[in-house]
């Protein structure tokens, strides 16, 4: 077998494709923020705040392509989940039952 996993899911996508779900989200919701997260070989998860509260994600191939769609889209990238940006967000009531059902693994 391969070094790595087969079960591994891949969630690359064109930048252009990228920078078009960016623009998107912030025109939905008012504006957005997004906190950029390096995961390793699979790339970077940008995670989008939108000005409502309202929260989502997408991913990169790289740190540096995602900070590229960002700018190119007229997202604000935040260094770090700062408490004004944890505040803004609003999870629904969904995704708080969710969190509840699940149990962390040793």
């Amino acid at each position: 077998m391969a070094d790595g996993s087969d079960t591994t899911v891949t969630l690359e996508q064109p930048i252009a494709s990228l920078i078009s779900g960016l623009k998107e989200f912030a025109g939905a919701h008012g504006g957005a923020k997004a906190v950029i997260e390096y995961v390793g070989r699979r790339g970077a998860r940008i995670v989008l705040v939108g000005n409502d509260g309202e929260w989502g994600d997408q991913f990169a191939e790289s740190t540096s392509a995602a900070r590229q769609a960002c700018e190119k889209a007229g997202v604000t990238v935040d260094n770090e989940w700062e408490r004004e940006l944890i505040e803004l967000m609003r999870p629904t009531n969904d995704l708080w039952r969710s969190m509840s059902k699940r149990t962390l693994s040793r």
